[in-house]
């Protein structure tokens, strides 16, 4: 997995929208008073949604001041977590999970099919400002790797025609649909009976 790097051209501010400052308040209201630092994490992803799917240093002291904490706080957690992004992403954000179970069944060839079709280096947004990829830890999908996360859909049990397809179908604005391409019906083990005696996969 490539090391987070902060984006160098920031933006000067930062500012939920009308609508977002409208969730914000929804959010803290699931907080005591006492705990709303604990907001931390969906005020960061709200930001994200907002911006484009990265979140500037700006945010971070937004949200810092929003929450009465140290922008350090902030910063920690943004810098931690591999779900933000810190640097501008494709309109097609790939993650290819390349934990063990994905990487036993064939994620090194999902890797490769990036590589070739989107950037040789991670995080490189294409010209069009499309597509752009990373590696990551498990996504939690392990029993229908390999996978991939793009945006917020996942797609499983690809093989590498599959996977070949969707980035290309990403590079042309017409992405494919989302879920297993095997077309699993449940996320479990298959050839299994259920209580009923029935099939579960």
């Amino acid at each position: 997995m490539k090391p987070k790097k902060v984006y160098e051209k920031q933006p000067d501010s930062f500012k939920f929208s009308d609508k977002n400052l409208e969730i914000a308040e929804n959010i803290l209201k699931k907080y005591p008073k006492e705990r709303k630092k604990s907001a931390v994490m969906p005020l960061l992803y709200l930001v994200q949604r907002q911006n484009e799917n990265w979140i500037p240093l700006a945010a971070m002291k937004y949200i810092a001041k929003y929450l009465s904490i140290p922008y350090i706080s902030v910063y920690e957690v943004a810098t931690f977590y591999s779900m933000y992004n810190l640097s501008p992403v494709g309109k097609y954000f790939v993650q290819v999970c390349t934990t063990s179970p994905c990487l036993l069944r064939g994620a090194n060839k999902i890797v490769d099919i990036c590589k070739k079709n989107i950037s040789s280096n991670q995080s490189q947004v294409t010209k069009n400002k499309l597509c752009s990829w990373t590696e990551v830890e498990c996504l939690g999908a392990c029993v229908n790797a390999p996978m991939m996360q793009i945006n917020e859909s996942y797609y499983e049990d690809l093989d590498e025609q599959d996977a070949n397809k969707i980035i290309k179908s990403l590079l042309e604005d017409k992405p494919l649909k989302s879920g297993s391409y095997r077309n699993r019906k449940n996320t479990a083990p298959e050839n299994l009976n259920n209580l009923n005696g029935g099939k579960i996969a």
